[in-house]
């Protein structure tokens, strides 16, 4: 899998004959999906290229929409603990660029978002990333992002 990050090092495993990757920031070993292994990348990316800061990143971050329980795949939250940016992570066969997944992806962010209330949305599969920004003037309240946004220019959270 070629994927547009970083040629990062993860610690991975073989348990009863499935593959595990180790994660950092919560301390437990998950089983390595695709998605999974988007979303390892995806954190160690924001952390030590964008300046998140590993203590606010939540990973599978829960909220409630009406009565439904969902989880956000990646919660950063800013130096004020408000959500800063939500990113929605799929497998890399997912082809997010194509224009009926994308808008898929992008609603089900959205729709996460208007819970979650971050600034940014990021969506990825690994291979293409997304980011846009929270913008009541533009259609749709976002403005699409040239690229993902670097965390440590971000301040307090506006």
């Amino acid at each position: 899998m070629s994927l547009a990050f970083p040629p990062y090092e993860f610690r991975t495993r073989i348990r009863g004959g499935r593959d595990e990757i180790w994660d950092e920031l919560r301390g437990i070993w998950l089983l390595l999906t695709p998605e999974e292994g988007v979303r390892r990348h995806l954190v160690r990316y924001l952390a030590e290229e964008l300046g998140a800061d590993k203590g606010r990143i939540v990973q599978e971050y829960p909220f409630k929409l009406g009565r439904k329980a969902f989880r956000a795949d990646v919660v950063c939250f800013d130096a004020t603990l408000r959500p800063l940016l939500l990113a929605e992570c799929k497998a890399p066969s997912v082809a997010i660029h194509d224009g009926q997944t994308l808008a898929r992806t992008l609603a089900q962010a959205v729709k996460y978002n208007s819970v979650v209330g971050a600034r940014y949305i990021v969506l990825t599969n690994g291979e293409r990333h997304y980011a846009l920004e929270r913008d009541p003037s533009a259609p749709g309240g976002y403005r699409q992002l040239k690229e993902l946004p670097d965390l440590r220019q971000t301040g307090e959270h506006t």
